[in-house]
């Protein structure tokens, strides 16, 4: 029995790293019985999956927080840097317990997060703004190469990948002044999906990542390199061979 081969990609906690490393839109979700997403002020998730979160100090979840921890859940949205009409390409939801830091606790939170991020939103703590800290429990990480489960020891031994750095500015500069390479790599795809509307997707330290918008659906592909990069100069040398005789594979 014939199979197609996946070509190889990152691990599921490098993705969900990288997802976490690259910040992305929030929601904070407590499981108190309502449907309410709460959009941070500000959020960072630390190499271990706990996230700092800040609020305004009179949000009723800042004092609720307080009193006891409550569970809840931290929805980070990896969108894509160009405009796609499904401009989310993958989520990590970290789920687990949530409290309001004292005001010591909560200044060295801000100190830790600027350190990594620095951000002028951070200043507002005690003048305005509160920091909640939420201690995981479970990780789990959709995106075009599936759904799995983590452990927050998996996801503290990940690394986030090598290019999420300048993914975004590489990307968009391919869109925008280079869409005869993008074209070039079209000629590569399925039969069933030449025609579409081919814009770069993701960049990793495996491969490409191209969306195809059809009129009736959208399809991810993904062009994977020889071996597994980590410079730029091992990234031309993989994108020079892409424009000869790709290896892709459809992911959806």
């Amino acid at each position: 029995m014939n199979e197609t081969r996946r070509p190889p990609a990152p691990h599921p906690a490098e993705r969900a790293r990288t997802i976490a490393a690259r910040g992305g839109r929030a929601a904070l979700l407590p499981s108190d019985g309502t449907e309410n997403r709460i959009t941070p002020v500000l959020h960072h998730v630390h190499p271990h999956g706990d996230a700092t979160i800040v609020l305004p100090d009179e949000h009723p979840l800042v004092e609720s927080a307080r009193a006891a921890e409550v569970t809840a859940m931290l929805e980070l949205a990896d969108q894509a840097p160009v405009q796609l009409r499904e401009p989310v390409r993958g989520l990590l939801w970290i789920t687990g317990w949530l409290r309001t830091l004292a005001l010591d606790e909560a200044r060295e939170a801000g100190l830790q997060v600027a350190d990594v991020r620095p951000d002028p939103r951070l200043l507002d703590i005690g003048h305005g703004a509160s920091v909640l800290r939420l201690t995981p429990a479970s990780l789990v990480v959709a995106d075009a190469e599936g759904t799995t489960s983590l452990r927050p020891e998996l996801f503290a031994q990940a690394e986030p990948d090598p290019f999420a750095a300048f993914e975004d500015h590489w990307l968009r500069h391919l869109e925008l002044s280079h869409r005869d390479v993008v074209g070039q790599l079209a000629q590569h795809l399925p039969d069933r999906l030449k025609g579409g509307h081919v814009r770069p997707l993701g960049l990793d330290r495996f491969g490409l990542r191209l969306r195809v918008e059809m009129a009736d659906e959208d399809h991810d592909v993904r062009i994977a390199f020889s071996q597994s990069v980590s410079t730029a100069q091992e990234l031309a040398g993989e994108l020079r061979r892409l424009m000869g005789c790709p290896f892709l594979a459809q992911r959806r």
